[in-house]
Formats: structure tokens, C-alpha cells, sequence
């Protein structure tokens, strides 16, 4: 069965369908309308260890639960284990979060310079370093958590998972080492982006490398892809060529949180339905609700520009609609543009 219920560690999921961390995306407004689209697990976008550890109210933001999650991680990244450990003690003292992702694979220069990110993956002494460091301050946290809407209280010890790349460059690939140092480090699972830091996001995501890590780990803890799944058929063709125990959506759920839903369904029936125009944007919509609870109007609309933008893809018009998108400022605005 290629749709089926995943461990990490401690933490059950029903589904093996997950939405990636997603810079400039990934917060609680749109990991609420990938769970309404059928996302079985959903991740923060990157928040920086430092700036937790520094006590940042707006690094604390992103953070923020989502109304219908049952579960969800956050991902830290930072370039030190002292600095990761105490940012992880954090997410367990100020959040109900069920599990804990290290990012080692993002390739943003001004992420690598820190020693962060793509680094990581390159140095695998340091990235046992860091990860052990995590898992241990993790594992021997005996503090209070804050309590779930019911009055109950998440565990106390919680998984700590990875992001890899698969090396620097071409001249560099490091997933192996990457991966054994996770290993050894204790981490409840691993997700690999078939990409170097040297191709960011270009390029094409090798999911050999990703067969290659399912056949390393033979089945120690769960292996996660990553990387050019834009379609259901996308997906299913990954879970089938690399045995992968699950799949992330990065790109391929923004302006499109059902497909999820989707993928669901190709997988377990053999076709999906299509979605139509009027349940997208009201997606969007609902996303931008949040989003003015959390930022205000003004902040809100500018921010859905891009995401209406990426709604809007498909729509009769929609070069039309993205023009006056652009310069939407306020609900009403948007109103206008979709339903008048």
C-alpha cells in the first residue's frame, strides 16, 4: 500500500502525506488549508535557533499551532548544537508541537554562512555534533508543557527528525555520511531533498539518491522524499520508484492545498477528482482570515498577493486577475477581484 500510517518515533500519523517547511509559507494560516486539503502532517517554516534562544517575539509567531492540526512540527535551524539544544527546550517549553525537525538542507547563502542550512550536510562530524546535542536535551527535558485546547498535556519527549541535502555540489555528495551521522545521533527520522546546495532549486531532484537512503536506513527508522513532486502522479511515481515511507509537498501544495486530497485518492482508488475553481479560492480565503488574526489586515493582504497569485494559476482570466491582485490591499479588495 502506497498510502499508509507512519511512526516517528513516539508520534502516529494516519497518513503518510506531508506539507514540507516552506520559507515565507509554511505558517500556521496555510498549514491550516493543506489539513483541510488533506495533509496528514504539516512542518513550520524554518525558525531560526538564535533568534529563539534571543527570546524574538516574531520568531515565537511562527510557531503558532493551527486550528485543525492534530499534530505538527517545528523546524529549527541554527549552526551550533549548544545554540539548537536550548532553541529545542524552547519549542517543548512554549508549544504543543509533537516533534522537532532540524533543517540541514537549505541552501539560502545567508543560512550556509552560518554554518547552518546545506552546511550541515557537508560536515557530518558537526551535524552528529548538533544532532546529538538536540536528541539529548530532548530526550532529558522534564519541564512543563503548555496544555492542548482540552486541558491535556503533550509529552514531554518528542522525536527529532532531519532535512538533508544530497551534498555541496556535484564534486560533493554527502548524504551517506549525512545520513549515518543521524543515525548515530539518535534522530527518529529522515528526509532527503535529491538536490546539492549548488543547484538550490534548480535542476532536477535525483530520486535515485533518495532509493539509495531507503536502501541505507533498511528500514531502521522511516526515510521522507523531497523534491519535484508537483502532481498526485508525481507522487505516487516517487513512493513507487524509491520505496520512500513518505512524501513532502513544497511548491506543488502552494496555490493548491488539495493536493493532498488528491494524491490521497490516486493512491487508494486509482484517479483523483478534480478540484473546482470556487473551492480553491475559497481556500485562499480562509487562509487569509487567519492571517489577519495574526498580522493584521494590512500585512495580511500584502502577504496573500503572492498566495492568490499562485490561486489564481489555471482560473479563466487569470493573468487579469493577477494584475489587480498585485496591488490588493485590504479583504474587500480581494472580494472585488474574485466575485464581482
Amino acid at each position: 500500500m502506497l498510502y499508509h500510517p507512519v511512526s516517528i518515533g513516539s508520534l502516529s500519523l494516519n497518513g503518510n502525506l506531508f506539507l514540507a517547511p516552506v520559507a515565507g509559507y509554511s505558517d500556521r494560516a496555510f498549514r491550516h488549508v493543506c489539513v483541510i486539503g488533506g495533509a496528514d502532517f504539516a512542518y513550520t517554516e524554518m525558525v531560526s535557533a538564535e533568534a529563539l534562544t534571543r527570546g524574538n517575539e516574531k520568531t515565537k509567531d511562527l510557531m503558532l499551532r493551527a486550528p485543525n492540526e492534530k499534530a505538527y512540527a517545528v523546524q529549527l535551524f541554527g549552526g551550533t548544537g549548544d545554540v539548537v539544544s536550548r532553541a529545542a527546550t524552547i519549542v517543548l517549553a512554549s508549544t504543543t508541537a509533537e516533534c522537532i525537525d532540524i533543517n540541514a538542507g537549505c541552501p539560502v547563502p545567508k543560512i550556509v554562512k552560518t554554518g547552518a542550512g546545506s552546511s550541515l550536510t557537508r560536515d557530518p562530524d558537526r551535524l552528529y555534533d548538533l544532532l546529538h546535542a538536540v536528541v539529548k536535551a530532548v530526550s532529558s527535558y522534564d519541564g512543563t508543557r503548555p496544555c492542548y485546547e482540552d486541558g491535556t498535556k503533550p509529552k514531554c519527549t518528542v522525536p527529532v527528525t532531519v532535512k538533508i541535502r544530497s551534498g555541496w555540489d556535484a564534486q560533493h555528495i554527502t548524504w551517506k555520511e549525512a545520513a549515518q551521522a543521524a543515525l548515530e545521533a539518535g534522530v527518529s527520522a529522515i528526509t532527503l531533498h535529491g538536490r546539492t546546495r549548488a543547484q538550490g532549486y534548480e535542476g532536477k531532484a535525483d530520486w535515485g539518491l533518495l532509493k539509495e537512503l531507503v536502501d541505507f536506513v533498511a528500514g531502521r527508522i522511516p526515510v521522507f522524499g523531497s523534491g519535484d513532486v508537483f502532481t498526485p502522479e508525481a507522487a505516487k511515481d516517487m513512493l513507487e520508484q524509491t520505496g520512500c515511507d513518505g512524501v513532502m509537498f513544497a511548491r506543488g501544495a502552494m496555490g493548491h492545498p488539495f493536493i493532498f486530497r488528491q494524491t490521497r485518492q490516486l493512491l487508494t482508488e486509482g484517479f483523483y477528482e478534480e478540484i473546482s475553481e470556487r473551492e480553491r479560492l475559497q481556500a485562499g480565503f480562509d487562509e487569509l482570515e487567519i492571517l489577519v488574526k495574526d498580522r493584521g489586515e494590512n500585512n495580511a493582504c500584502r502577504e496573500m498577493r503572492k498566495r492568490f497569485c499562485s490561486y489564481s494559476k489555471g482560473i479563466p482570466g487569470g493573468a487579469e486577475l493577477r494584475r489587480q491582485i498585485i496591488t490588493a490591499s485590504s479583504v474587500e479588495d480581494y472580494k472585488h477581484i474574485f466575485f464581482n
